[in-house]
């Protein structure tokens, strides 16, 4: 019951943002006060920073900036998200709200309805569209740029700042991010470069998380409540089995457990404390571990189900389904069985029959009818995707997955459970940190549905609680940038403003912020600078001539004679010299055209601001230049190859794109300079369409550690070979290059997929293919995709017509059967 006085709260408040106000009626559930916040921000016409944990409901900001911009008869709103995964989810979720004709998605081998007013995409599309200045950009008002920590990913987070920096001034931007330790000084920098932005961080959950650990068949908690939440001191029985390393632990069964497995419908069980045995030193048998049916089960009886077993390996996560099926372990009824058969037909009807035995369909139906399944890169995207709508019915009870689906995918559980608190990096064994930790065990607790939700980390030999509890106390990790000036990105700006203007675009960047935050401050103030010094030349316009030139021959002359008064004193020769430039000036000034104008003195105080603006902002130039520059000198030598390489002409503010800079600008990737060299040379005229095929594979694939050094065994006959060859030959030269310059470089072509994209576009079988890809079907499908992007950009772009149109068939020779499939 709420008293009088918040009543009258409540009512002054939706008075004031009655947007908000009507926005909230509509919703299900009320609205957390952190996102009354945000939507009080953005309806103030201020852009919005808000950074809160997995599943606090982030994107209801987002979704209200849809709304506001859904009440005019024209603005629109973007929606970015990193993976093309989320992006066909928000649409779904949008299209069921505003309706199939108001909603569009482009994700780059998806266009639907790209002319909506709203449109969900992934950030490399409204990048792109920024570079070549889209139509689509016109009415723009709201751009919610979803997941935006991805900034600090070492590979796409540059497009992430490149969007930021150049949206126009009046797009109001909502940035939605994981908690992260430094948000205060990442919305700094976004209210350095976009202005008015209002920072917005929660730290609660609206799903309580209780910590536990399994220690063989036993969930103990990994604090102790007792001691207060504030101090949250780890649990004293688990540093007693901790200090008796190899001893074991007996539980006096579940049913004195804490949890006590008689809790029932939507509430999750709160533990009980108590009963269970102590330690016994004396007897030294190892703790054993529980087979994951047992844990399941154990998870079942307590009413912790639906679960997220994390492991991370693509071949645990399979072995961890055939485990459990090997069991006779059954988590539905007939109903559901029949409800999952129906989806999953529904959902897979365009796959072709022959190769549902390739991808292990029928197998997997069964698993799916049990209540299992796995989630990993390598599972074919349809089949994840059924995957996901079958846990978000409830129809699937637990999934085995690797740490890619913490990454936003809506796919809450009441538990989540980690096996090991180490994965595998590629190189060694390393243990997972405080950020993933918290993303993984952020999906436990479904809003509306738990009143907690629950981690649980499985004991192992030589566990210590005290780290685990520190990953579990320590909910944030920084945010830092990875931007990097690319040869793409130094021709799109060089072309559209110019090089001494892209430095301080630059200069802008949240690198630079973060190496120097004062440059990125005098940056914007150059920048705002120059905008009025253009107001200053429009007003002084004239008719006679150019008043500009006019006011500085003034202002020259005005300089001289007051130096003459103040120095009587100097040698008669310097004396003679000055005069005789006054009187020259003097000359000049009166046989100007604009002398005899009748607006003159008005123009000469629009003129008298332009200089004194002119020297402040001269000063400034000086004080960036003084200062550390990294971003800025990084994009120095990147436009010293592009020059050595006849890209660019010129230098300064001569600077100006060649042909083939023109070319490059509509080029992304990673191996962007290779692409546009290649194709300069002619290095892939005569190849036919598997073999052009194959090549993009070459340019876009990157091979796992372990068969970096294989070899390039399969490489396609033929043409494809000696192209290939000069392609190597022209990386290594570049390469050369750019160490010259004092940059990265990159790494050297890889092959290892090549035969196999080059007999799947001659229309080899599937089952084929994967043998001679060695992988899995999903990996397949996401080069394949790769794949058909950089051929979609040479069909465009090559000035050879027969490479152009080659590259079209090479396309559609890879777009086919399952790289085809699409659910949207």
């Amino acid at each position: 019951m709420t008293s009088p006085a918040e009543r009258y709260a409540a009512a002054r408040d939706a008075a004031s943002h009655p947007e908000t106000a009507a926005f909230a009626g509509r919703q299900d559930f009320d609205l957390d006060p952190f996102q009354i916040e945000g939507c009080h921000a953005l309806e103030r016409g201020h852009s919005v920073l808000v950074a809160a944990p997995t599943g606090a409901g982030k994107t209801i900001v987002g979704e209200f900036a849809i709304h506001l911009a859904m009440q005019t008869p024209n603005d629109k709103a973007f929606y970015t998200t990193p993976m093309k995964a989320l992006s066909n989810q928000k649409f779904r979720e949008l299209v069921e709200v505003y309706g199939a004709d108001q909603v569009g998605l482009l994700t780059g081998d998806t266009n639907i309805n790209g002319n909506a007013r709203i449109v969900v995409m992934t950030t490399e599309v409204l990048r792109n569209m920024i570079y070549a200045d889209s139509a689509a950009l016109a009415d723009l008002r709201y751009v919610i740029m979803d997941e935006v920590h991805y900034l600090a990913d070492r590979f796409r987070g540059a497009v992430w700042e490149e969007v930021i920096i150049h949206l126009p001034s009046q797009v109001r931007l909502v940035s939605l991010s994981a908690t992260v330790s430094n948000a205060e000084e990442f919305g700094d920098w976004l209210d350095t470069v976009r202005g008015d932005t209002e920072v917005i961080v929660s730290e609660i959950r609206p799903v309580p998380l209780e910590q536990h650990v399994l220690v063989r068949d036993d969930l103990l908690p990994l604090f102790d409540d007792r001691a207060g939440v504030a101090t949250a001191t780890v649990n004293q029985e688990l540093m007693r089995i901790r200090s008796f390393t190899g001893s074991r632990y007996d539980s006096n069964k579940r049913a004195q457990s804490y949890i006590s497995g008689k809790h029932a419908g939507r509430q999750s069980p709160r533990p009980q404390r108590g009963g269970r045995r102590p330690v016994r030193a004396a007897n030294t048998q190892r703790i054993e571990r529980m087979d994951r049916p047992e844990v399941i089960r154990l998870l079942e009886r307590t009413n912790l189900l639906p679960a997220i077993f994390f492991i991370f390996s693509r071949v645990g996560c399979d072995a961890a389904v055939q485990q459990v099926r090997r069991s006779g372990l059954r988590l539905t009824t007939a109903e559901e069985r029949t409800e999952i058969r129906e989806l999953v037909e529904e959902r897979t009807r365009s796959l072709q029959d022959e190769d549902l035995g390739v991808l292990g369909y029928f197998e997997w139906v069964e698993n799916l009818e049990r209540g299992i399944a796995s989630h990993h890169a390598g599972l074919l995207p349809a089949f994840k995707e059924v995957v996901e709508e079958l846990y978000r019915r409830k129809l699937v009870k637990v999934v085995f997955a690797t740490e890619t689906l913490a990454l936003g995918i809506n796919m809450p559980a009441r538990t989540v459970v980690l096996e090991k608190m180490e994965k595998f990096n590629g190189e060694a064994r390393v243990a997972i940190t405080s950020g993933e930790y918290t993303q993984l065990t952020g999906r436990a607790g479904r809003r509306g549905i738990d009143v907690e939700g629950h981690a649980v980390v499985q004991w192992t030999e030589g566990m210590d609680p005290q780290a685990v509890a520190a990953l579990a106390s320590r909910r944030t990790y920084p945010l830092n940038s990875s931007f990097r000036p690319t040869y793409n990105m130094a021709v799109n700006l060089i072309d559209m403003f110019g090089r001494p203007r892209a430095r301080q675009i630059l200069e802008s960047s949240f690198a630079q912020f973060q190496a120097d935050r004062a440059v990125v401050g005098l940056a914007r103030q150059v920048r705002e600078a120059e905008e009025s010094l253009a107001g200053y030349v429009s007003a002084m316009q004239c008719e006679h001539g150019d008043f500009l030139e006019y006011a500085g021959i003034r202002r020259e002359l005005s300089d001289l004679e007051k130096k003459n008064r103040q120095d009587a004193h100097a040698p008669r020769a310097a004396r003679d010299k000055r005069m005789k430039r006054i009187q020259s000036l003097r000359t000049k000034m009166q046989r100007h055209g604009c002398h005899n104008c009748p607006e003159r003195e008005m123009h000469a105080r629009w003129a008298e601001r332009y200089w004194k603006l002119k020297r402040q902002t001269d000063r400034t130039r000086a004080q960036i230049e003084t200062r550390t520059g990294t971003v800025a000198r990084v994009f120095d030598r990147v436009v010293e190859v592009l020059a050595a390489l006849d890209y660019v002409t010129g230098t300064g503010d001569g600077t100006a794109l060649t042909d083939a800079g023109r070319t490059m600008r509509r080029i992304y990737g990673e191996r962007d300079l290779l692409v546009a060299e290649s194709l300069r040379q002619g290095l892939w005229k005569g190849l036919d369409a598997p073999s052009l095929a194959a090549m993009a594979c070459c340019l876009v694939y990157e091979p796992r550690r372990d068969e970096a050094n294989s070899g390039e065994p399969g490489l396609p006959r033929g043409a494809f070979r000696g192209a290939y060859e000069k392609t190597t030959a022209l990386w290594s030269e570049l390469d050369d290059l750019e160490q010259d310059h004092h940059l990265p470089g990159s790494e050297p072509l890889a092959a290892g997929l090549a035969g196999a994209m080059h007999s799947w576009a001659r229309g080899a079988l599937l089952d084929r293919v994967l043998v001679d890809a060695d992988m899995a079907a999903g990996d397949f499908v996401r080069w394949a995709k790769q794949t058909i992007d950089l051929l979609d950009q040479l069909s465009i772009v090559a000035e050879d017509m027969e490479v152009a149109r080659t590259a079209r068939q090479a396309l559609d020779g890879v777009r086919r059967g399952i790289v085809s499939y699409s659910s949207m």
